[in-house]
């Protein structure tokens, strides 16, 4: 089933999302090596309840954390934990805000020193392949044209690795909702996009192969081959010119501009 939202719901999800992104530009003043996935973790849901929010992933289907820190070759859904950052790790933060009964969610891939050329590459590739996707979010065209858009820059340009298991997703008053949103797809193919459909796109891109694995602890997902992986995503609203970004990188990219361990992506 397909929620389309009211401009009032849209406003509330959007509130939401912001938390998110001031909670991540947050995380991003902190990181540095010798700091923890388990030290930003606490910092990011004092800040969220601070704030008046909750966190959404915490006790989502069992989810023990507020944050999911997904390090190196890690896809996505990393439990925060108590191995220190290092020099040359790259770090994906996914957040997720329950705000007014809305959920908002977006993630950000951060690079921690000196990181090799061809991973900040990896990390350049799919952030541009999120706003690719982006526009591809109009009214009258598929969810196919969305998947099209990321797989053709990321996989046929430049030869990284789509994680086909896991996928973008609606958003609203539930985290996930319908339709899922891959990060592949045909043109014309899928859900027809119509307005006042929130979406949460998300590029799950590996510089090696597609496929991945599950950690023994239940949740991690990383690389089959340990190459690294990088994550960027966005809530976004379906509208008939141009898909309006309810989430916010800006104040995030802020942050990592005045965080000298961090290299701007």
């Amino acid at each position: 089933m397909i929620y389309y939202k009211t401009e009032e719901e849209i406003a509330l999800i959007r509130q939401s999302c912001l938390l998110v992104c001031e909670t991540l530009a947050h995380v991003a003043s902190l990181i540095k090596p010798g700091v923890t996935g388990l030290d930003i973790d606490k910092e990011a849901e004092q800040f969220i309840r601070d704030k008046g929010g909750e966190p959404g992933f915490k006790g989502y289907r069992g989810f023990p954390a507020t944050l999911c820190v997904s390090i190196n070759e890690q896809v996505v859904h990393g439990i925060p934990s108590g191995r220190a950052f290092r020099e040359g790790d790259i770090i994906s933060v996914d957040c997720g805000v329950v705000l007014n009964g809305y959920n908002g969610d977006a993630a950000y891939t951060f690079a921690l020193g000196d990181v090799p050329e061809e991973t900040m590459n990896l990390l350049r590739v799919t952030k541009e392949a999120l706003y690719r996707g982006i526009a591809q979010a109009v009214k009258g065209n598929r969810i196919g044209d969305i998947g099209y858009a990321i797989q053709s820059y990321t996989e046929y340009e430049h030869g990284y690795g789509v994680v086909r298991e896991l996928v973008g997703h609606g958003i609203g008053k539930s985290l996930h909702e319908d339709p899922e949103v891959p990060n592949f797809g045909r043109r014309g193919k899928g859900v027809l996009l119509k307005e006042n459909l929130t979406i949460a796109i998300e590029p799950m891109i590996n510089l090696g192969t597609k496929h991945i694995v599950q950690a023994d602890d239940g949740w991690t997902i990383r690389t089959k081959d340990s190459k690294p992986s990088a994550h960027y995503e966005h809530t976004v609203v379906v509208r008939k010119e141009k898909a309006e970004i309810l989430s916010d990188h800006t104040v995030i990219e802020e942050k990592v501009k005045t965080n000298k361990e961090l290299k701007q992506v």
